[in-house]
């Protein structure tokens, strides 16, 4: 007789959690080419698990950076396919001085698990390797897997459209099974509907053609992060806190009284939330609360600034440049190209005379809504009130995935959302963590969907 999942779990727990912090000492950070042979060798540590878990035609796909690691399991080709999209590249773990920990050399405490990537999204994708594991060794599994984990999430997936555009056959499916967002609390499950999109833009401004002192030159010349600074601010509207963009909400799409009525189901207190945060009072568009403006709404925000001195003690001088790294996340109808473009426009309206303006588009993805009549959603909405205990909310996070929209125009398939961390979770920060207890929840419900969802497409 076939083990349970959850007596799997049981038996496997302490060899499930060391396996994942080996994967997590591995510094893979994508955006710092310091780390690139620990990204390559990340990939090697996925490919290898896949296959031990039961995984067949596991390789490594080169592609113009990192690699994509793929696997499959074919029982049957008349059967539904699932592919599992998941990500082992993490966040620079900057500043380092702020973790209490090492962010490469994992801890757990207080039922926690401390390290860079531990939630986003080693930690979930991980949860997909080990359900496999389970289902593929007690003859479990319902349906064909496929797995796709990619290596360049964090910046912006940039080789992975080529590679889906260029294997379609291979990467064939009827669904995307995606595990890298949140839930609303443990003991209140929710399936994400919806993900803004993103406008990821560098600006950098030229002054003088060299760092002037600021003593002999000053009050005389253009100061580029004076005026950077300066055009930042005229971005968004000092009362409204709306983004002054000419054209920008142009296609913003209403949310349906529905979708209003299920944002006030979701239990939030706004003392809580402050608290959590260390702040005294919220901040956003108005006319909207918190939930609204984090997840149905656009924003703009400054996501880095740099120029001038920078070191320890004084230096009086003014910066022959400045720059800033500025992000807009989007929500349906808005495209990220045409927001790019308007931005850039707009931006280099601002600048007075005297300086040059540089406006790079880094990357983008559009927004995208999953529909809660659809097979997989109600699939997954049933595994997780079986593991729960508790129906599960649709919820729009506030993140970006960008390569949903693209699974969606060139597999021609819908993507669910199963994410089991928290919003707390402190990903892209310091001391990111990953409860215990979601990434072994994550394990137990995962199977559930297969069953629940095989059975629905019959």
């Amino acid at each position: 007789m076939a083990q349970s999942i959850k007596d799997y779990i049981t038996s496997n727990k302490d060899r499930f959690l060391s396996e994942l912090i080996d994967l997590l000492r591995i510094p893979s950070v994508s955006a710092d080419p310091k780390f690139k042979e620990d990204v390559f060798n990340a990939a090697t540590y996925v490919k290898n698990r896949l296959a031990e878990a039961g995984a067949e035609k596991t390789e490594i796909c080169k592609t113009a950076g990192y690699p994509i690691v793929y696997g499959e399991k074919i029982i049957d080709p008349s059967l539904p396919t699932v592919l599992v999209y998941g990500h082992y590249d993490v966040q620079p773990a900057d500043p380092y001085d702020l973790w209490k920990n090492p962010p490469f050399e994992p801890v757990i405490k207080d039922d926690r698990i401390y390290a860079r990537g531990a939630c986003d999204d080693k930690g979930q994708m991980y949860m997909h390797v080990k359900a496999f594991e389970y289902m593929v060794r007690n003859n479990q599994l319902t349906c064909n897997v496929k797995f796709m984990i990619e290596g360049e999430e964090e910046v912006g997936s940039a080789n992975l459209g080529t590679f889906v555009k260029n294997n379609g056959k291979k990467l064939k499916c009827d669904v995307v099974l995606i595990s890298d967002t949140s839930m609303i609390a443990d003991d209140v499950p929710s399936i994400t509907v919806g993900l803004r999109g993103l406008a990821y833009l560098e600006v950098e401004l030229t002054g003088p053609n060299r760092d002037l002192h600021s003593g002999t030159y000053g009050g005389a010349v253009p100061n580029p992060i004076n005026i950077l600074c300066e055009m930042i601010a005229k971005l968004i509207d000092e009362k409204t806190r709306k983004i002054t963009i000419p054209g920008f909400y142009d296609d913003v799409q209403p949310i349906s009284d529905e979708e209003k009525q299920a944002i006030k189901d979701i239990p939030f207190k706004l003392e809580d939330y402050k608290k959590d945060l260390g702040i005294s009072a919220v901040m956003g568009e108005e006319g909207y609360n918190t939930i609204e403006r984090t997840s149905v709404r656009p924003t703009l925000d400054v996501n880095g600034i740099k120029g001038g001195y920078q070191g320890e003690g004084a230096k009086t001088v003014i910066a022959s440049t400045a720059s800033a790294k500025i992000s807009m996340r989007l929500v349906p109808d808005q495209k990220s190209e045409k927001i790019a473009e308007l931005f850039t426009s707009y931006f280099k309206s601002l600048a007075p005379e005297g300086v040059k303006v540089k406006v790079t588009n880094m990357h983008g993805g559009d927004p995208v809504v999953v529909p809660i009549d659809s097979v997989e959603y109600r699939a997954a909405s049933k595994a997780y009130n079986d593991t729960f205990g508790k129906k599960p909310l649709p919820d729009r996070a506030g993140g970006s995935i960008p390569i949903v929209k693209l699974f969606e125009d060139e597999l021609g398939v819908k993507s669910v959302m199963m994410g089991f961390g928290l919003d707390t979770d402190q990903i892209h920060s310091p001391n990111e963590s990953f409860g215990i207890f979601n990434f072994l929840k994550g394990i137990e419900t995962i199977p559930y969907f297969f069953n629940y969802y095989v059975e629905m497409k019959k």
